[in-house]
């Protein structure tokens, strides 16, 4: 059995997206962060870095597995399932760049832009300015890559391709537009119109309790 501690949010996305591309089930537990139920005991026993996702996988290999991490997750799940990851080369090789730059660059600049720009308990100009250009810098990183081939390492999906939705699915937090990305622009449209990517928006979505 796979469980998922997820919210609306960017990271979080990733784990449900994943599951239903695999055709893996599992049970979907809301964490809301909003409330801060992520800083919660029960929760800092799954993650003691408070944050979502966490994917408890109770028959790994080796026994029960409690994994943080969105890339990590992705990586297990792969790994698992002998999908969406190349075996070996330098594909896989590529599929690792990829997951590092969004997460040392890309995730980081989108969540820093957008914290500034909305959460600060006080204006700080250069902080957004930095971070607000850090994060178009970044998309225009990754649509170069995307003019070169349709996916974010080639012709297949893969998890590198996961990793980046989430934070491009919550763009308009940053402050990002895809105006001057257009073959980020015509991914995006492919991941948002496959089946799986629907099913997990949808269950992500229904955890955000109704105003």
């Amino acid at each position: 059995m796979l469980t998922v501690y997820a919210f609306a949010t960017p990271n979080s996305i990733k784990v449900p997206i994943a599951l239903e591309e695999l055709g893996l089930a599992y049970m979907l537990h809301g964490v809301n962060v909003r409330k801060g139920e992520q800083k919660a005991p029960e929760f800092l026993t799954l993650n003691p870095n408070g944050k979502v996702p966490v994917l408890v996988d109770a028959e790994a290999e080796g026994g029960r597995l409690v994994l943080t991490e969105s890339a990590a997750i992705l990586i297990h799940l792969a790994e698992k399932t002998g999908r969406l990851l190349p075996a070996s080369g330098g594909a896989r090789a590529r599929v690792f760049e990829q997951l590092f730059f969004h997460a040392s660059g890309l995730g980081p600049a989108f969540g820093q832009s957008g914290f500034f720009q909305r959460q600060a308990a006080e204006p700080q100009p250069l902080a957004i300015a930095r971070f607000s250009a850090e994060a178009k810098r970044t998309l225009g990183v990754l649509d170069g890559v995307l003019a070169r081939h349709p996916f974010v390492t080639g012709d297949d999906l893969t998890i590198a391709d996961i990793a980046h939705f989430g934070w491009l699915w919550r763009r308009e937090f940053a402050g990002v537009g895809f105006e001057d990305a257009p073959h980020v622009a015509r991914w995006y449209d492919a991941m948002v119109s496959r089946p799986a990517v629907q099913r997990a928006i949808e269950r992500v979505n229904a955890l955000v309790p109704a105003a």
